[in-house]
């Protein structure tokens, strides 16, 4: 057994470009009573090493189907899944060695669920050293490992408790240890935050992002809520119908015009309709997000603007402004000002105008 990984990974880990999640054409056919139900439909997925990645959608997107599929407790129709350089499918239902090759891979791969999942007859330390017993490690080995991993998360005075007597958030802490004792390379997180209260969620979501950072863990989430992706995530992707429609860092979603995801991480209020003005929202990130580019374009073109609406938030941990802005006449007529716009660094999306993609390989 290795020593906690709380002593044996730097404090500050780094996102890098191996990939250590990687689905390829991930499909899961559900079929029930003579009827299929497509739940994922040919998904890519690359989660790189060391970043928070979160997956959202709305219910019924294939979200879950997703990530039990990268852990194998749904086996997909077709595709791959390759976690941390080996391929997981390719062990599923291939005789006895492979099946312990499987356990052995899942072991690697921590798993924290929405509703907790803890066994009410066991104690706080007795359900953290559930996994350790599966694998065989002796009991004073389980005991100093469950006591490091409780102490890792908070709840090192807990240990002797049973779940009964804990709060919602604390039942999670005790997932989120129970999910470590492999010392895995990821953790997948199953809606962890949705039935918690505002407070509590923050504070799960910032012990995750302290374990991403201290332990090099590459953390896989799904919610429906956009807050958590704003909150913690290095990149995000958006599921409808059981496709990926979108994905990409934080930071290239919102230098995406048209981006779903950008407009539903940053909303910005405002009337965007008539027939005689041009509306367009401007994204400041950023160097842009402190320049006073729309006094400079008053003054520069002579036009009046009117604020229609404008907003200020952190997200990825980066001050971001989004402004809604009204110039007088057609589109047509206001090509040069909001070029200008564009040559200051800024996004500019024209509200009723097809998307102009400016970043190359934006997706």
């Amino acid at each position: 057994m290795h020593p906690c990984p709380a002593h044996t990974h730097a404090l500050h880990s780094t996102v890098t470009e191996t990939p250590v999640i990687t689905t390829t054409g991930l499909t899961k056919v559900y079929r029930s009573r003579g009827r299929e139900v497509t739940a994922l439909d040919g998904v890519d997925l690359h989660v790189r090493e060391g970043e928070v990645y979160g997956v959202i959608g709305q219910s019924g997107a294939g979200k879950s189907s997703l990530i039990r599929c990268v852990n194998l407790l749904e086996r997909p129709t077709s595709g791959t899944v390759t976690v941390a350089g080996q391929d997981l499918t390719a062990l599923a239902g291939r005789g006895p060695r492979a099946g312990r090759e499987l356990r052995k891979a899942r072991s690697r791969i921590g798993m924290v669920f929405q509703h907790f999942n803890l066994l009410s007859s066991r104690t706080v330390q007795d359900n953290v050293e559930l996994p350790l017993e599966i694998l065989g490690v002796s009991g004073k080995e389980r005991s100093r490992k469950a006591l490091e991993l409780l102490d890792l998360v908070g709840l090192s005075d807990k240990a002797k408790v049973y779940p009964a007597q804990l709060s919602g958030g604390q039942k999670q802490r005790v997932g989120i240890a129970r999910a470590l004792a492999g010392d895995p390379k990821v953790l997948l997180s199953d809606e962890a935050t949705s039935a918690l209260d505002p407070e509590t969620t923050r504070s799960i979501l910032q012990l995750l992002r302290d374990l991403n950072r201290q332990l090099g863990l590459t953390v896989l989430l799904i919610t429906h809520e956009m807050d958590v992706v704003k909150t913690i995530c290095d990149s995000a992707a958006l599921m409808e119908n059981g496709r990926i429609v979108e994905s990409g860092t934080v930071s290239e979603l919102l230098a995406t015009p048209g981006s779903e995801l950008a407009s539903a991480l940053f909303p910005v209020s405002g009337d965007a309709t008539g027939d005689d003005r041009t509306v367009i929202d401007v994204t400041f990130h950023g160097e842009a997000a402190t320049q006073p580019v729309i006094s400079q374009l008053a003054r520069t073109y002579n036009i009046d603007i009117s604020i229609l609406g404008a907003a200020m938030d952190t997200v990825a941990g980066k001050q971001v402004g989004r402004m809604r802005i009204e110039l007088p006449g057609r589109y047509e007529e206001n090509v040069v000002p909001i070029g200008f716009l564009r040559e200051q660094g800024l996004q500019i999306d024209v509200q009723g105008q097809e998307p102009v993609l400016v970043k190359e390989g934006a997706k």
